[in-house]
């Protein structure tokens, strides 16, 4: 079982504020050979009309002395866990959920918005302290 991330615990309680269902802590991703972990899977009943809404979360704290190199491990991760479900489940959005901090620090730089936009990454921005969500980003 992997190691959870410092902040894995803001992101669930920050999620469950928001009326979310966790459907796994830690949600297993299998294809073919390969079995990885990602931190979260959750889902939401958005109206009777629109269905339910299911969600993958890989949280991350870029603690680290390199930001850099984390978000490279990150997006690694990401493209791995969105390749998967795009197979096995295409009904799961994957989100990569950030600490307001660090979103406003390095993911506001040009460079790495660019990757962001390319690679259609989807975040989950939460504040630490409240443990709540504060953006959504598609």
């Amino acid at each position: 079982m992997p190691a959870k991330d410092t902040y894995h615990d803001a992101v669930k309680n920050a999620l469950i504020k928001e009326g979310w269902k966790i459907t796994a802590d830690p949600y297993p991703i299998k294809y073919e050979e390969v079995k990885l972990f990602a931190d979260l899977a959750g889902e939401k009943t958005l109206s009777a009309m629109k269905g339910e809404q299911y969600i993958v979360i890989e949280v991350k704290s870029f603690n680290s002395p390199s930001p850099m190199r984390e978000f490279e491990t990150a997006l690694g991760q990401y493209l791995i866990y969105q390749t998967f479900l795009s197979i096995t489940h295409t009904d799961y959005t994957v989100y990569l959920a950030i600490s307001h901090r660090i979103y406003e620090k390095f993911f506001t730089q040009i460079a790495i918005q660019l990757i962001l936009k390319k690679y259609q990454v989807s975040l989950l921005i939460f504040d630490v302290n409240k443990e709540e969500i504060i953006q959504w980003i598609n």
